[in-house]
């Protein structure tokens, strides 16, 4: 089992050493910003490939959060397309395994349909090198990956996509609480839709069930169900990592409440 957390950018692998961590998640540049991303490594991305093989960690790079692709708005979506395709190309220099996108929303007014085709337009025309980990959310009712409906008809609209293949799943347990999922049993549905889960985000919820509220928890300090969130990490099969706060001694904490249970 390969467990880790999301760290700053600047020294991904070794805040990896620093918590005995197998993989780690971070953001290329802002995660609020429309710029190109930019790597902070001082050796570039040959450097940090390089660094991350030499430690045996892997990386994984998360999308900025202002992406859209769903939206029908032209000044979202375009951009969002764009600065997916330049995170996607620059994660693949560095050896990430793949960049996690938040699957993103339509307008309350809007027919849902909008967005998911909008959706399989944007996995078209992507050059993957690397693949994609849609990740669901939890909140919004037009929202592309809140519940399990809405994940089935994602998926549904890209099958066919000639980079049907190059798109994955990651499974967020606090998005899935406040979205309106139980955890007990979630991996087995999940897989019956998507066919795989990629990477699964640890995180507990400091929100209650179907809250809407995408605000993450340390583990056992929140409102998830323990064992169903023990459940997903140890049925999912997949690298795992925490989101959570209370820096190096909060996440160590955290790795360390997950392999007491798995």
């Amino acid at each position: 089992m390969i467990l880790g957390a999301h760290v700053d950018r600047d020294d991904p692998v070794g805040e990896a050493i620093a918590r005995d961590a197998g993989i780690v998640q971070f953001f290329l540049g802002d995660p609020q910003s429309w710029r190109t991303p930019v790597l902070a490594h001082p050796g570039g991305a040959a450097g940090l490939r390089e660094q991350a093989e030499q430690a045996g960690v892997q990386l994984v790079v998360h999308a900025p959060y202002v992406m859209n692709v769903a939206s029908s708005n032209n000044r979202i979506r375009i951009p969002s397309r764009k600065l997916l395709q330049q995170t996607v190309s620059l994660a693949a220099e560095v050896g990430a395994i793949g960049v996690v996108v938040h699957g993103g929303h339509v307008t309350a007014s809007e027919d849902p349909f909008v967005g998911f085709a909008n959706w399989r337009k944007c996995v078209d025309s992507l050059e993957l090198p690397i693949p994609i980990f849609i990740e669901n959310t939890a909140g919004g009712e037009n929202a592309m990956a809140r519940r399990l409906e809405r994940i089935d008809q994602l998926w549904t609209s890209l099958e066919g996509s000639p980079n049907a293949d190059r798109v994955g799943f990651c499974l967020d347990t606090c998005h899935a609480h406040a979205g309106g999922e139980e955890l007990a049993g979630l991996v087995e549905k999940v897989r019956a839709l998507t066919g795989r889960i990629d990477l699964v985000h640890a995180n507990d919820s400091r929100d209650g069930f179907d809250s809407g509220a995408d605000r993450h928890a340390n583990l056992g300090h929140g409102q998830c169900d323990p064992d169903g969130l023990a459940e997903v990490v140890r049925l999912a099969g997949a690298p795992t990592v925490v989101e959570t706060g209370g820096g190096l001694a909060g996440q160590v904490a955290d790795l360390d409440w997950l392999r007491s249970r798995l």
